[in-house]
């Protein structure tokens, strides 16, 4: 799992082929609860790349999905756009990423 440092997120999603991406910003405190949920998922899906993207800081990397609600969680696939949830509900996350991991 990966913390944005910069705003490259859509580099990020150009070199590999499956991108799971929480929103977050240091506010946030259901972003907080979400995360330790996150690493879970990443550490058990390691064919995805999970990045995490403060939404405040880096406006490219939060153009690429529909970011109206923190925590937001977007998939992407071989470079596009694939879906995304606002959710603090673990299961409602873990569905989506059932949805582009398991094919």
């Amino acid at each position: 799992m990966e913390e944005l440092s910069e705003d490259n997120l859509q580099e990020i999603i150009n070199s590999n082929d499956t991108v799971v991406v929480q929103y977050a910003a240091t506010w946030c405190g259901n972003c907080r609860i979400m995360k330790p949920k996150f690493k879970k998922l990443a550490s058990e899906n390691e064919h995805a790349k999970f990045v995490i993207a403060d939404a405040e800081k880096f406006p490219n990397s939060r153009k690429l999905a529909t970011v109206d609600n923190l925590p937001t969680f977007a998939t992407f696939k071989n470079g596009a756009f694939v879906n995304q949830v606002q959710t603090n509900k673990f299961e409602v996350l873990n569905d989506l990423v059932n949805e582009v991991t398991s094919n």
